[in-house]
Parts: structure tokens; sequence; C-alpha cells
């Protein structure tokens, strides 16, 4: 388990396969990342599905609105929502998207972030300037490494439980 600096803004993320540790980067993006510690907060993230994940780019999760697997999940729908809160604005930064980086996902509209994401696999420097990176995997990468793949995949994986660390005891 990495070392956490700071449990406010650290996020535990339990797959199948382990824990994966985001140290979340309000400095940079701090909407970004209030509003992932306000969904993990409410429970959002629990149960919800990996919907689109592509060998050596990334896995994409966090549609609470159609990714629930124990709410008559709908692979057909996955990736097509988001929250009840309002999207949001894009938070640049020159913060590159690397390896194990948090990027906001969003339609092609800059400003309709809301609460979906991506965990890179690998370095993805076409995405910068054109993205909000708002975390990064401290600890667990070997996790997000097994998420099953697809567009959708068959049999998606899930975030099981997603945890603001100073919330766990």
């Amino acid at each position: 388990m990495a070392e956490i600096k700071d449990p406010e803004n650290t996020i535990i993320m339990t797959l199948k396969d382990g824990e994966v540790v985001i140290e979340l980067l309000p400095d940079v993006a701090p909407k970004h990342a209030e509003r992932m510690k306000e969904l993990a907060r409410a429970k959002a993230y629990d149960n919800v599905c990996f919907h689109r994940v592509i060998d050596g780019f990334m896995a994409q999760t966090g549609d609470v609105q159609n990714g629930d697997m124990e709410d008559g999940f709908n692979l057909r729908r996955a990736g097509t929502g988001g929250s009840d809160l309002p999207d949001l604005p894009a938070e640049f930064s020159k913060l590159p998207h690397d390896r194990g980086t948090l990027g906001a996902a969003r339609s092609q509209s800059p400003n309709s972030a809301n609460s979906q994401f991506f965990i890179n696999f690998g370095d993805n420097h076409f995405l910068n300037g054109q993205y909000t990176v708002y975390g990064r995997v401290i600890a667990g990468m070997e996790f997000v490494d097994k998420i099953v793949r697809g567009e959708p995949p068959t049999n998606p994986d899930r975030m099981i439980t997603v945890r603001v660390a100073a919330d766990v005891a």
C-alpha cells in the first residue's frame, strides 16, 4: 500500500484483484477532484462497470446513471450518462496524460465532463491539453492492468467500492 499523504484527497478503489490508491490533484483540477469525492461519498461509483477498456490505451468507467451492474445493468447504454450533478468546466493543465493518470471523460464539448473518467494504461500524450487530468494512481496499477478489455467488454469488471481515504477507518 502506498503512503497516503493527504487522506482527504486520496481515493481507494476496490477492484476484483485488489485496491487501487488514487491521489487526487485539487491544486490542478479542484472541481473535478471535488466531484470525485462527492460521488465516492454518495457511494455512486460502487458497482459501476468499466464500459470501455482499450488495450494499451485506457480503462473508462464512472457512468453512475447507466453503469450500475446491480440495477439492471444495460451494456448498450453504459457510457452515455453521468450523474444528477451539473457538468464541469474543463480544467486543462500542463500535466501530461502519463500511465496511471486519471482523465475526465467528456463528450465533444470540453465543458461536458460529469462523473465518467478513465485511467491511462500508457503514456497518451496525444490527449494532453484536451482532457482534464485530476489524479494519478500511486498504488495498485497492476490491478488496473488486469481490467477486462472490450468496447464494451462482454463481462465487464466493475469498481466494487470507491471511498475517500479520510472516511476509511
